[in-house]
């Protein structure tokens, strides 16, 4: 799917979660050239917009931090509705859960009816964690590993771009070449899928695990936005209620397709 342009139609809703402003692995470059090309009729943050977790460790707020967050509150000023779900790396926003904060709704879950007559359950994640279980060890190694990762993309990334080269993921490279990590994926799907069927609603629109895809689970549909650490993913949904994942263009090594085609899980 071709990035966006200022001619595209206006789009019924964007999701967008794990942004973690505040952390150096946050791609606010490719995150604010997505918001101004796009407008919406609701905005959905789901969660982990910005990682308090870090910044309790270190303070770090570059200016362009800060600018997604002027460009998040114009649009919420200029009409669009913005709905915002924290995660656990801002969970000390869900005590505002039920109010509204700068033009922006605070909600702990929410239920989005598509155009197509859909009813998503929107929710950042986390809470399907404790279906999906792990020894502590390999939690503790995995958790420690990742982080390493996500330094070494750093110069990745910077290595790239100048090169001229479009964003690529080596986290996500890595995570798909490890059968645990694929293993914990689908059993995470699986959970969410089945918290969405236990309230009878038709599917499930989460975050967390930054790995953005569209499948069925028994019928219900399992939409992940992604994330704009490793891979600068948003869910929208067009004006005829149909959802798709988006990403910016070039299209490269990610294995997300820009439209990618709901699949029939095993």
């Amino acid at each position: 799917m071709s990035q966006f342009s200022r001619h595209t139609p206006r789009l019924r809703s964007v999701f967008i979660s794990d942004i973690h402003l505040g952390t150096r692995e946050c791609q606010d470059r490719e995150l604010l050239a997505f918001l101004r090309s796009v407008s919406m009729e609701k905005l959905f943050l789901v969660g982990d917009v910005v990682d308090l977790w870090s910044m309790r460790r270190r303070i770090y707020w570059p200016a362009s931090h800060q600018e997604v967050l002027r460009e998040i509150l114009s649009k919420a000023r200029s009409g669009t509705q913005v709905i915002y779900i924290p995660g656990n790396h801002d969970d000390l926003a869900r005590s505002l859960c039920g109010s509204l904060l700068a033009d922006i709704e605070v909600h702990r879950s929410y239920v989005h009816e598509t155009g197509k007559g859909l009813r998503m359950l929107v929710v950042h994640g986390d809470d399907f964690d404790g279906a999906v279980r792990f020894s502590p060890a390999l939690r503790f190694v995995g958790s420690a590993l990742y982080s390493v990762i996500l330094a070494a993309a750093r110069v990745v990334t910077l290595v790239r771009r100048l090169a001229g080269l479009g964003h690529w993921s080596l986290a996500s490279w890595l995570k798909s070449r490890v059968g645990k990590a694929m293993d914990y994926v689908d059993r995470y799907e699986r959970a969410a899928a089945g918290a969405a069927r236990a309230q009878g609603l038709d599917g499930v629109i989460c975050g967390h695990i930054h790995r953005p895809n569209m499948t069925r689970h028994d019928g219900v549909l399992y939409c992940n936005d992604g994330d704009w650490v490793e891979h600068c993913t948003a869910l929208v949904e067009d004006r005829n209620g149909e959802l798709r994942l988006w990403r910016p263009e070039p299209a490269i090594e990610n294995h997300v397709p820009g439209v990618e085609p709901v699949r029939e899980a095993a």
